[in-house]
């Protein structure tokens, strides 16, 4: 069975979907007054996500800027996904924020969950939960995640964003560009909660696919 637990909401200052990530560093190519009423307005139902809790699952003061999702020896072709986290603004990195990762395997199901809580059943054994170092940075070592069987949505690794006394809220998935599904019509229906969740993926000299999310964090 495939769970699929998003909420969906909407920001009308955001229509003209203009923000731009590149690297580490965020381009807001909007008007000075659009861009001081994106940075202030708080998102319509962010908290409202299904599945967020999973973020408290891991104490925090455990947690480095460097984890892997599910087992080392967890079959797929192997991916490295790394980003760095900005304040709403995009321009000063944020320290100690945790963020919780789960993905579908390369069969594109979320399998082989336990029965500890509800979301290690329901998300299966491929998750894991970084806090960002003094630079912002988190890096996830993991697999190249497969598409949902029979079904139009693109390859995705889901994340929820916890900051320091904050409640969790979900942000764009990371989505991979060229790929199955992510198409006009899915790009047009972006939120880009926490930033734009589309990107490039690239192979090292070692075969590891390389990918980079950027997230902007959300006002509150």
């Amino acid at each position: 069975m495939i769970d699929i637990v998003h909420s969906n909401c909407s920001l009308s200052v955001l229509d003209r979907r203009s923000l731009i990530v590149s690297g580490a560093a965020l381009a807001l190519s909007l008007s000075p007054g659009c861009r001081a009423s994106a940075v202030n307005n708080v998102r319509p139902n962010l908290y409202q996500c299904e599945g967020c809790d999973g973020v408290f699952e891991r104490a925090a003061e455990t947690l480095t800027s460097v984890a892997r999702i599910g087992p080392i020896d967890q079959p797929g072709e192997p991916l490295t996904l790394t980003g760095r986290v900005m304040d709403p603004s995009g321009r000063q990195p944020v320290a100690a924020v945790i963020i919780y990762a789960y993905q579908t395997n390369a069969d594109g199901f979320y399998a082989d969950g336990h029965t500890e809580t509800e979301w290690s059943r329901r998300h299966g054994n491929l998750r894991g939960w970084v806090k960002t170092d003094s630079d912002g940075r988190y890096r996830f070592d993991t697999i190249k995640p497969a598409p949902y069987p029979d079904q139009p949505y693109p390859a995705h690794i889901h994340l929820t964003v916890l900051e320091e006394g904050q409640r969790p809220y979900y942000i764009d998935d990371v989505v991979f560009e060229g790929e199955f599904g992510v198409t006009p019509d899915y790009r047009r229906a972006m939120e880009l909660r926490g930033g734009n969740g589309v990107g490039r993926l690239t192979k090292s000299d070692n075969g590891v696919w390389q990918a980079s999310r950027d997230i902007i964090l959300e006002a509150h």
